[in-house]
């Protein structure tokens, strides 16, 4: 692993730790969040994710995931889980102790300590040229409304899926940062 996702890695740590001290109230032991955050340089890409956000490259017309979801039924995850003392039960899905749809969250006190807070790191190169594609959608299509499109479709997307959770969409036209 990159010695900057290293050094990410353990920062986000800390940061998720001071959360948990100000947050140790017993109103807040049952709300938690997920999160990616990332930072891009003109050598790479660096992504840290907690829960089911995630983070994709659009590069030439592929989708790149640039973060893996953590769900209780990854064989990874489900053996930290079990090792810890917790299972998984099946209630519209697998679920930590038939509560949580992920295996790691920042918050979820009540569910400790099976829910890590702990993020998963990763870095890409930026050699390739990233960008998102705006394929069919007219030849005076700028990238800010391509950018925009796509945040919108995707929002969508999910409010159409009767999604029960929050929804936020980011696109971020990597072209625009070199």
């Amino acid at each position: 692993m990159d010695k900057e996702v290293i050094a990410w890695n353990e920062n986000v740590i800390n940061i998720s730790a001071k959360c948990r001290c100000e947050l140790q109230t017993p109103e807040c032991d049952a709300v938690g969040s997920t999160a990616v955050i990332g930072i891009v340089t003109p050598e790479k890409i660096i992504i840290a994710n907690c829960g089911d956000s995630r983070a994709v490259l659009c590069r030439n017309g592929k989708a790149v995931p640039l973060s893996i979801d953590h769900k209780p039924d990854r064989p990874d995850e489900l053996n930290r889980i079990q090792a810890a003392g917790g299972r998984i039960i099946y209630w519209d899905g697998p679920r930590v102790l038939g509560v949580l749809a992920m295996s790691r969250a920042i918050g979820d006190n009540y569910l400790k300590p099976y829910v890590s807070c702990e993020p998963e790191g990763k870095a890409v190169a930026t050699s390739e040229s990233p960008q998102l594609e705006n394929n069919g959608g007219g030849s005076g299509e700028n990238s800010d409304k391509a950018c925009t499109d796509a945040s919108m479709l995707l929002t969508k997307l999910a409010l159409a899926r009767r999604s029960s959770d929050n929804v936020s969409v980011v696109v971020i036209d990597l072209r625009k940062l070199s």
